[in-house]
């Protein structure tokens, strides 16, 4: 914040505090010339207006309120640039990424400052810290099966990952349904956890230019008919010619469709869509190609979180 704006800041809250104290002080003083207890002189319906001061435990709330913000704003950050007595703050601001909230975290720790959201995550951790350890030491098969883990799993889950998934954890468009037991990247106990620990990156190419628009029309409906889609079967083999020719579509997806969890390829047989399962959604797929990052748990969560909410994942997809 400039100068200019922290001076105003200064200027307008004490100000108004000033002013209202002044209020206050003035309307404990008689200016009426009329004895306190005596009639005003105006009546109404019999009911005369009688010269009362303030209430004293009105009157002293009204003070006890202004001394105490006067000393939160002497303590506390709120007067422009002032940070306080206490060199107290909510949290590390203007950090950009996780290197910077680590480093500020140290320097926050190095200079003695008083950040509350780093204290109140110190606090969590030394007293939730130890739960996760004690379950994070069974096997993630073992977490699936333990309704307590399973509960702190789902916690976890709502916490961090229902932004993309769903509370429910079957998705939306562009993000995949973690319920059907369908993985991209192997549903494993142990892919489960990688994908989480480690992310993932999906990239679809565009194959308009190799193919043209006639040949993305083509591959489209060859790949709806492998789902028993009722199509035009000359398209439908036009378009496996080009799935299965050199260097295309098959090298990922394989000669069948049915996918590589190595490269995280989709099987395309099995009627299950990421980003639709319509005709013009499965071209528009092959023609512009497809970019899905799953983001890296590993140094927001840590290894036990990540064991706990993978076998979280697990269990949705229990038989």
């Amino acid at each position: 914040m400039s100068s200019f704006w922290s001076a105003w800041i200064i200027v307008i809250t004490l100000g108004t505090l000033i002013a209202l104290m002044l209020l206050l002080r003035w309307n404990m003083t008689n200016y009426t010339g009329v004895e306190e207890g005596e009639p005003m002189g105006h009546e109404f319906d019999g009911i005369s207006e009688l010269n009362n001061p303030l209430p004293k435990w009105w009157t002293i709330l009204f003070w006890l309120c202004f001394a105490w913000g006067f000393v939160y704003l002497a303590l506390y950050p709120g007067l422009g640039n002032f940070k306080g007595l206490l060199g107290w703050t909510s949290s590390n601001q203007g950090v950009l990424s996780l290197e910077e909230s680590r480093q500020a975290v140290e320097l926050a720790r190095e200079q003695g400052l008083n950040v509350q959201y780093d204290r109140e995550r110190m606090h969590a951790e030394e007293k939730y810290g130890p739960i996760f350890q004690q379950y994070a030491s069974l096997s993630i098969e073992e977490i699936a099966a333990e309704p307590e883990a399973v509960q702190i799993g789902q916690r976890l889950f709502l916490q961090n990952c229902a932004q993309c998934h769903g509370s429910d954890a079957r998705g939306s468009q562009g993000f995949p349904n973690l319920t059907d037991g369908v993985f991209n990247w192997g549903g494993k106990p142990q892919d489960i956890y990688t994908t989480i620990m480690k992310g993932r990156n999906a990239n679809m190419a565009s194959w308009v230019d190799a193919l043209g628009e006639q040949g993305v029309v083509e591959v489209a409906t060859y790949v709806l008919s492998l789902n028993g889609r009722s199509v035009d079967r000359d398209v439908a083999r036009a378009g496996e010619a080009i799935f299965k020719g050199q260097g295309t579509c098959f090298v990922c997806h394989g000669s069948e469709g049915q996918g590589n969890p190595m490269l995280g390829a989709p099987n395309l047989t099995n009627n299950i869509w990421l980003y639709g399962g319509s005709q013009k959604a499965v071209e528009e797929t092959i023609r512009h190609g497809r970019n899905g990052v799953m983001p890296s748990w590993e140094n927001i969560l840590g290894e036990d979180k990540v064991k706990i909410l993978a076998g979280y994942v697990l269990s949705l997809n229990a038989e």
